[in-house]
């Protein structure tokens, strides 16, 4: 068998070139024209969160402030609270930051009433519910009644802005069982509480 010569194995090179491009063409040709494609768009998604917030009648001043109290005496004042919330929620009643002095906190009993009517620093025609937080001294209150969780008189909004709730807060400096020189030596004493209405959201099932 002869051996090809150098210029008819040029041509054959130069030949098969072309013969490989064509196919990897086509290969690329057949592929862009395999898929078909549709879509559909709904637009314009979002979210918003809603938003919680509670106020009250007391102009920033507290709702008891009483001096020179003396054993056996008691009072009341009101309060009205309300909700600017645009979504469902519960408000609880706590206390927080109990001040003591001699022993003061063991002796004022404290009791919130929920109900309708009245309003700061006056209770006419207040008309008491069930819900309420139970009378207790003080420093018990302090210690069960300290957070939301543990909170009482719950009032159930329904997410319309400007429900109103009120509350009736009943103190008394009770000395019962105490000899004459331990009534004696509460004598100058001071004891401070803050009343706290917190407003949470409800929690909704995901739709």
């Amino acid at each position: 068998m002869k051996t090809p010569s150098a210029r008819v194995r040029r041509i054959a090179a130069f030949a098969s070139a072309p013969v490989a491009i064509l196919i990897a063409g086509g290969m690329v040709w057949q592929g862009s024209q395999a898929a078909f494609n549709a879509t559909t768009r709904n637009a314009g998604s979002s979210w918003s969160t809603g938003s919680v917030v509670l106020t009250d009648d007391d102009n920033g001043a507290a709702a008891f402030t009483v001096e020179n109290i003396v054993p056996g005496q008691t009072g009341q004042k009101c309060i009205v609270v309300t909700s600017q919330s645009n979504v469902p929620g519960e408000v609880r009643a706590y206390t927080q930051n109990l001040v003591t002095s001699k022993g003061l906190e063991n002796r004022i009993y404290f009791d919130l009433e929920q109900g309708t009517g009245g309003s700061f620093n006056d209770c006419t025609g207040f008309t008491p519910t069930a819900n309420q937080v139970p009378e207790l001294p003080l420093s018990q209150l302090a210690t069960v009644n300290r957070d939301f969780a543990t909170g009482g008189a719950p009032w159930d909004t329904a997410g319309t802005p400007g429900e109103t709730q009120s509350y009736r807060g009943t103190w008394r400096f009770d000395t019962t069982g105490m000899s004459q020189d331990e009534v004696n030596a509460l004598q100058g004493a001071r004891v401070s509480i803050d009343l706290v209405w917190e407003l949470q959201s409800d929690n909704a099932p995901t739709p």
